[in-house]
């Protein structure tokens, strides 16, 4: 064996061969042509604009994409012998830097692991002395990154030989076993082949039938994993069933479970079931005559695509609607797929750190856009934090926020993997409450520092407005301008109101009216509906009518909450409905009024009705909030003839 090789360098390959290899990966996995032409110059030294010129952009970035995650794992081959902590650590830092590749393109991950297969075919086929670290952090990143895609054939292929690297005795061992007896083992795989292709055929199924590969790697987990010695293993001996749909799939397994006796606990309905990464597949053991334990997978050809391909049998590289390698798809179904793909990456980067046990884990969630954009933020981040995080406008423009289709408050924390989509208006400005620590709506220091940035330049054009006045190029009355808010109207409520009264969340200065068909009162939880050309109308979450607006025109609901009245003033009052029904009789109406003049409530509006010795009546009241409320219905009931009160 030759002696170790610098890392920095590709262990001796030449640049030209160890392209051609990762460009004949990438075309097993189907891959588009901008990725092949990529693979083709992944030793050009040719910086940014050069690379664009020579070769496009789309090609530019896939290659420059490619070099950051080559970086990664050099680094993480350099840190391999230091301590454990900093080895967890710079696997975090290879980890991130692949998901932020992945966030613009998921190709450049794919280019990463197809240049790894080849690099490990190369050390293999020389027989390269390699540093163990190197080959473990393949097994434990690029590995488990392949397997998390579901790109089985890159997965299978980078265990082995990265096994192979690793412990090349036991590799040759579990060789050893599997060629001594591979002239009795294919007579056997031939027999089966035959007997399911007779049965299956008798039953007008049609398939196609194949003895599975066996990998030295998988077959050595499952020895250490179930403490049991080669001749036990079942999937030494394995068959594979292809067919054209899931209905065949069950057909095929109830046809090998009668010829063969099934042995129990060793049954898996991965169809019913998907593995996380999307894999579909029906696997059994079964025996025969012999006692001869062997391993059937049935299976669609697609799920059979699925499965060795996984998520590049998928990709796209053309925008939404335009024809791909396989076809036309709709935006939708593009945008559905780029979301899987980022969950699936994102769950996987977790699966990864599980394995650190302990060690220092990421800082950073990474959440989604609607269109499937991976954008990192640091733990805590809130939907404003992410709105300013996509576009410093849109940040200012934040009113609201859905994470995965919910509506939530804007001081909600995010997690990794959820889907956040920004409510905003056209036009207006943040909120000074965002800047308040104790309520919680900012967790980053560039989202603070946009909205003071914000407030900073509204307050010079202020002064600015003031020193014109008095120069002399303007009239000194003349105002300061006033912040543009979007197009809602001020609320003017009958009630005796302060300062306050309902607050929009992220327009501190906004007051809206309320609903006349709920009559919300604090500390009723509440929505705002933007109405067309009479501002922002509060309900309560539990009016009908609100429920109807949301269904029709969710894009429209606005996140609010109560203000707070201003230091030294008196409580806003706000009115509310209450409905009595009462046996009628003579004084009825002077009892009842004055039951609100005991308790101080002001009665602004009276309807009543008789019919048939019952009486109907609805009062408008004014109350602060409904703490009193309850207080109010029970008087009232003790009120002779009344046998119901209720607020309407």
């Amino acid at each position: 064996m030759s002696s170790l090789v610098n890392l920095d360098s590709l262990f001796g390959e030449d640049p030209k061969a160890h392209a051609s290899g990762v460009r004949d990966i990438l075309q097993t996995l189907k891959l588009d042509e901008a990725s092949c032409t990529a693979a083709d110059h992944l030793d050009s030294v040719l910086n940014k604009d050069a690379l664009e010129k020579q070769l496009g952009q789309e090609v530019a970035q896939l290659i420059l994409g490619y070099r950051g995650l080559k970086a990664a794992q050099i680094k993480i081959a350099k840190q391999a012998s230091n301590q454990l902590g900093q080895s967890a650590q710079a696997q975090v830092e290879v980890l991130r830097k692949m998901l932020l590749a992945f966030a613009h393109d998921l190709r450049v991950v794919l280019l990463h692991l197809a240049s790894v297969v080849q690099t490990l075919r190369w050390v293999t086929s020389q027989r390269i002395e390699v540093e163990a670290s190197w080959a473990q952090n393949i097994l434990d990143v690029d590995a488990a990154l392949a397997n998390r895609l579901g790109i089985w054939q890159i997965k299978w292929e980078m265990e082995d030989l990265a096994f192979r690297c690793l412990a090349p005795d036991t590799y040759k061992q579990i060789a050893k076993l599997l060629d001594s007896k591979r002239i009795e083992r294919e007579g056997f795989v031939e027999h089966i082949i035959a007997r399911l292709q007779e049965e299956l055929k008798l039953a007008a199924i049609a398939s196609d039938v194949q003895g599975r590969p066996k990998h030295i790697y998988s077959i050595w987990k499952k020895m250490q994993g179930k403490a049991i010695d080669f001749a036990q293993l079942y999937d030494v001996r394995a068959f594979r069933i292809l067919v054209d749909d899931v209905k065949d799939c069950y057909a095929a397994l109830g046809i090998v479970h009668h010829v063969w006796q099934p042995i129990p606990k060793e049954f898996d309905d991965y169809i019913a079931r998907p593995k996380p990464n999307g894999y579909q597949s029906l696997h059994t053991v079964v025996m025969d005559q012999e006692s001869v334990a062997f391993e059937v997978q049935v299976r669609t050809r697609e799920m059979h695509q699925q499965a060795e391909y996984g998520l590049a049998a998928h990709w796209r590289y053309k925008e939404a609607g335009k024809q791909g390698y396989s076809g036309t798809i709709s935006a939708k179904d593009e945008y559905d797929q780029r979301i899987a793909w980022a969950r699936q990456l994102i769950a996987w980067k977790e699966d990864a750190w599980d394995q650190l046990k302990g060690q220092e884990l990421d800082d950073q969630i990474y959440v989604l856009t609607p269109l499937g954009q991976v954008v990192p933020l640091q733990q805590g981040a809130t939907p404003i934090d992410f709105a300013y995080s996509v576009h410093t406008d849109l940040g200012h423009r934040c009113r609201g926020a859905r994470v995965d289709g919910a509506m939530v408050p804007l001081d909600t924390r995010l997690k990794n993997g959820q889907t956040v989509e920004v409510v905003s208006v056209k036009q207006g400005g943040p909120s000074m409450d965002w800047l308040n620590l104790e309520r919680g709506y900012l967790a980053t220091h560039r989202a603070r520092s946009k909205v003071r940035a914000w407030f900073t330049a509204q307050q010079a054009e202020q002064e600015g407005h003031k020193e014109l006045g008095k120069d002399g190029s303007k009239d000194e009355s003349t105002e300061p301008p006033k912040v543009e808010l979007p197009d809602i109207i001020l609320r003017k409520s009958k009630a005796k109101t302060t300062h306050g009264g309902v607050l929009v969340v992220g327009v501190d200065s906004l007051l809206t009216q309320l609903s006349r068909c709920c009559r919300p009162v604090p500390p009723d939880p509440i929505s705002g509906f933007v109405t067309r050309g009479r501002g922002v109308s509060i309900h309560r979450t539990d009016c009908s009518t609100f429920k109807q607006l949301l269904a029709r025109a969710p894009e429209r609901v606005v996140l609010t909450e109560w203000g707070q009245p201003a230091d030294g003033a008196s409580k806003a009052l706000f009115p509310v409905d209450i409905a009595l029904m009462a046996l009628d009789r003579q004084g009825l109406l002077r009892d009842i009024s004055e039951v609100f003049s005991r308790l101080k409530i002001n009665v602004t509006g009276v309807k009543t009705q008789s019919r048939k010795s019952l009486a109907s009546m609805q009062f408008t009241i004014e109350i602060p909030s409904t703490d009193g409320l309850q207080a109010a219905m029970t008087a009232l009931l003790e009120v002779k003839g009344v046998t119901e009160a209720r607020r309407k």
